[in-house]
């Protein structure tokens, strides 16, 4: 088994990024998903009702964020070039986030065709890990609930083969993606150690409307797929499940390429 797909998502629901490596902090993947978009009050903002928000691309670097998207000029956001926090909530958790600028929140209003604001998370925000399986001090950035999510392909490829018209994975937001695994092997790990770097495997990642969105055109599914196939054969009593969630148990790098070996 090896890694065969590697992304991030800097903006909360925004383009993926397709990398050949990454440095793995306890928080998730360096850049992913430490920026998001919020509402008026601070409530996050997600594909889920923006649906065109999946073609933001946002490219990080050492100085910021560059925003791009259809029909807009592109944005360089700076960090630390707005001051002050905000205090912002994803599903359960509050946070003390930070303000990315009236630039930024122009921006994506404009884009989105609705009042919204970009909000960051350095180092000095934290948001603690609501999991069974996590341990005192572990933290997750603005993705939904754990710092990392792994998909086989096998199991994209057997989902596949029940659809008239294939998706892709990205469909489904993967940090990892391994490949020579049978289909949903990875419901079956505990701990996983990718290249240099272990983890541990903290539940099943339950689906939502999110997945029947196509991140190449920003549009939902007409007729509510992948999900409804997902929906005959993946049900469990937490939900409609496809993939695992994961939370880091060691510093390093993972690459393109990098064994996979389940430790239990």
């Amino acid at each position: 088994m090896q890694l065969s797909g590697l992304y991030l998502y800097p903006v909360k629901s925004a383009a993926p990024m397709a990398v050949g490596q990454a440095v793995v902090e306890p928080r998730g993947l360096q850049y992913d998903r430490r920026w998001m978009v919020v509402d008026e009050v601070g409530k996050f903002l997600t594909g889920r009702q923006l649906p065109q928000l999946t073609l933001v691309r946002a490219t990080p670097d050492a100085t910021g964020l560059m925003l791009e998207a259809p029909g807009m000029p592109p944005l360089h956001v700076a960090l630390g070039e707005a001051s002050g926090t905000l205090p912002v909530t994803v599903w359960k958790s509050a946070v003390e986030a930070h303000v990315s600028g009236a630039a930024a929140d122009a921006w994506l209003s404009s884009y989105l065709q609705r009042p919204v604001r970009l909000v960051y998370m350095d180092a000095d925000v934290h948001r603690p890990v609501q999991s069974a399986r996590a341990l005192p001090g572990d933290e997750v950035s603005f993705a939904d609930g754990h710092p990392l999510m792994l998909i086989t392909q096998s199991a994209l490829d057997a989902l596949n083969a029940r659809l008239a018209k294939p998706v892709s994975m990205l469909q489904f937001r993967p940090n990892l993606v391994v490949d020579g695994a049978p289909a949903h092997a990875e419901d079956d790990w505990t701990r996983v150690r990718i290249g240099e770097v272990v983890f541990d495997v903290a539940k099943a990642c339950t689906r939502c409307v999110f997945t029947t969105v196509d991140p190449t055109r920003g549009e939902r599914d007409p007729g509510g797929e992948p999900l409804r196939t997902l929906t005959r054969y993946r049900r469990t009593e937490e939900g409609v499940t496809f993939g695992q969630h994961l939370i880091p148990r060691s510093p390093g790098v993972v690459r393109v390429g990098d064994a996979v070996e389940p430790l239990a």
